[in-house]
């Protein structure tokens, strides 16, 4: 006899109730005000508030008139709101901004976030590429620069803070800060004859070995404070620090305004305390200083609605994929001005799985073929990352591709914007190929990737080594790699693999600043969802690996993916049209033949975009070496470059055949309209003769 069918561990639970069909008809009435003020919740705060945190938080708008001939020098993080280690890492950076808050006209702490949409070029333009990246920059700087790397030899306060003092130090004299005092030691002699001598302010000497930060410190405490001045002297020379009464170093020595001098010998060496005591002198009082004048930010959290949206989690969302993809080729990938050697191959690879695999939408999935057949057609050693771009763009118009430009979450949306997001995304979109290679093991055969169990695991291993921006957590996942990938023979066990190192990744984050409150990293799938999944074996939890696999074949599954929330090419359009920034290639532009658009013009429009890789590569990096064609490919290229420029104007083909239409048609109206004339003027003399007989 068959065994009764398995529930779906997909399919929620439908049972209505039973006896009380007045209530449930009331329950909308009263749920609505509830379900009204979900909807409307406002939207949260980033990772740093505006007008709250002790540091300045820049923009696009912002930044350069900020750094661009500053009188003060600037220490900025370059993070993304959706990188784990930069918000495990916001509660340092926030305490440092606050522990140097009186260094501000010395040297500034600002932060700009790279997740953030507006952000996208300017983080591009900064050739940032891993989070957080903390980068320095000097005062009066006159041109465009993108700063100096932090070299530390970790991120704690304390060792920020010192190559902050460091960076002070070593900035060049001639565009030092003015507000910024000498940080290097006074001789001994200089000392002395400080003594016995009368002024109109403190002078406070702190007294360390070489190897102390202290002094420096305690010296940038102070630059906002007036009646008083902070200098610092090296331990050198023992007798004289005896004559002084110093017997321990570090240690503060203050003149008074009358001349008289002596050893502070009740405080802690400390730097808090020194500076903390300097500052309660009587006559020591802080200077009144202009707040940093930028331009003026909407205010988003004010002004922004974060609209819930509700969504099953028993189902797979096409928008979390196709978000997922536009932040990865258009965010992640800009980091890269130009793609060679292990960082081509590995993006070449990713699209070339991708155009196989992924379940999504016709032109989405058009969009990827293209990209792929694009890329295997150039014999180039190294591409720029532009012309990639201009080809996800669309800029050449090819009839049936798109993939939109605008994040929309809907699993992976977050109770905070800086929550979830694209690193959700990024594991469900390579779970969801893992499981269609072994739903269709055949789709990758003829590409040289097929015949590898591994290949979707090994190319998300390389894509995060080269391109995940959270360097932390690509070194944390490359751990995992060398510790058991190898052991992965079958495509079934890839799907298990991915899923049990997400799990692993899941405890290690438990509870973490990283982890939303709302969705808590637990082990999946829940008993909830997949009951059959979870077993005890002598009273000790166990996985059913054989119904995990089922169900995760049957989660990323192409028909259980929702289209809810997806934006399609229509209100893209009717964006892009509002939006006076577009700037539209001419040399590529196309004009769309609807339905009649077939894979001859697409071939056509691919070589328009070859033509520009190699022209952008000519001006920007020389000639280019053709390891797999040489001359042959040299000649290919010259070719494409003929069929698609006509007498080096840059016009193509379907332009030309446009012109001389036109002009022919110009001729021949012409043509008509002089014969017409011609043959009404000579009845007219025929008229008006006979007239006149």
């Amino acid at each position: 006899m068959a065994a009764p069918p398995r529930p779906s561990p997909l399919r929620p639970n439908m049972a209505a109730g039973g006896g009380r069909p007045g209530l449930l008809l009331l329950l909308p009435v009263l749920l609505a005000p509830l379900l009204l003020l979900l909807l409307l919740l406002p939207a949260a705060a980033r990772l740093y508030r505006p007008g709250e945190d002790p540091l300045t938080v820049l923009s696009a708008g912002s930044v350069r008139q900020a750094l661009l001939n500053s009188s003060a020098a600037w220490v900025v993080q370059f993070y993304s709101s959706s990188c784990g280690h930069c918000i495990a890492f916001a509660p340092t950076w926030r305490a440092l901004a606050g522990d140097v808050k009186d260094w501000e006209s010395a040297i500034r702490v600002g932060v700009l976030d790279c997740g953030d949409e507006e952000n996208f070029e300017t983080c591009k333009e900064y050739g940032v590429h891993y989070y957080p990246t903390v980068r320095y920059f000097k005062a009066f700087t006159k041109q465009f620069t993108t700063g100096e790397n932090y070299k530390g030899a970790d991120r704690e306060l304390q060792t920020v803070r010192q190559m902050m003092v460091d960076f002070l130090q070593n900035h060049s004299q001639e565009v030092r800060p003015p507000a910024c005092p000498p940080l290097d030691p006074v001789l001994l002699p200089d000392v002395a004859s400080l003594l016995d001598k009368k002024s109109h302010h403190y002078t406070a000497i702190v007294f360390e070995n070489s190897n102390s930060y202290v002094g420096r410190e305690v010296i940038l405490d102070l630059i906002q404070y007036e009646n008083i001045i902070v200098k610092r002297a090296l331990d050198f020379d023992k007798p004289f620090l005896e004559k002084l009464g110093i017997t321990s170093v570090p240690s503060c020595y203050l003149v008074h305004p009358n001349g008289s001098h002596g050893l502070i010998n009740t405080l802690k060496p400390l730097r808090s305390v020194f500076s903390s005591y300097l500052k309660s002198l009587p006559g020591v009082r802080k200077k009144l200083l202009l707040p940093l004048q930028l331009p003026a930010q909407e205010n988003k959290e004010s002004t922004e609605i974060k609209v819930w949206k509700e969504f099953d989690k028993s189902k797979l969302y096409m928008a979390d994929l196709e978000s997922g993809l536009h932040y990865l080729l258009r965010v992640e990938l800009a980091t890269h001005k130009t793609l060679e050697g292990a960082e081509l191959k590995t993006f070449k690879d990713f699209v070339t799985v991708s155009a196989k695999l992924f379940p999504g939408r016709q032109p989405v999935v058009k969009l990827l073929e293209t990209l792929q057949e694009w890329l295997v057609s150039l014999p180039l050693d190294k591409i720029p990352y532009d012309a990639i771009l201009d080809l996800v763009n669309n800029k050449m118009r090819i009839s049936g591709i798109f993939l939109a430009k605008k994040i929309q979450w809907v699993g992976c949306q977050g109770s905070r914007p800086e929550l979830r997001g694209y690193t959700c995304s990024l594991w469900k979109l390579f779970h969801t190929l893992t499981v269609q290679a072994a739903l269709r093991p055949k789709a990758l055969m003829n590409t040289g990737l097929e015949d590898n169990p591994q290949i979707v695991l090994q190319v998300m291993r390389r894509y995060i080594h080269h391109f995940f921006g959270c360097k932390a957590c690509a070194q944390h996942f490359e751990e995992m790699a060398k510790e058991s990938l190898d052991s992965v023979q079958t495509l079934d066990k890839a799907v298990l693999w991915l899923w049990e190192k997400h799990n692993v990744v899941n405890s290690r984050l438990a509870g973490d600043l990283t982890e939303d409150p709302k969705y808590p990293k637990v082990q999946w799938p829940t008993p909830d969802m997949c009951p059959a999944c979870h077993e005890e074996i002598k009273g000790l939890h166990s996985w059913n690996e054989a119904e995990v696999l089922q169900f995760l074949k049957d989660h990323y599954n192409s028909e259980n993916i929702l289209y809810k929330y997806i934006e399609s090419q229509t209100d893209s359009i009717e964006t892009e049209q509002g939006d006076a920034k577009e700037v539209k290639d001419k040399s590529l532009l196309k004009k769309p033949s609807g339905n009649r658009e077939n894979k001859i013009q697409d071939k056509e429009n691919i070589l328009d975009s070859d033509s520009k890789v190699l022209d952008k590569l000519i001006a920007n990096h020389g000639p280019v070496k053709d390891s797999s064609k040489g001359a042959v490919g040299s000649a290919t290229l010259k070719e494409m470059k003929q069929t698609v420029s006509f007498l080096g104007i840059g016009f193509s083909n379907l332009d030309m055949s446009l012109c001389v239409i036109l002009y022919v048609a110009s001729s021949l109206f012409l043509m008509i309209m002089y014969f017409f004339f011609q043959m009404r003027s000579k009845r007219w003399k025929v008229k008006s003769h006979r007239s006149s007989v």
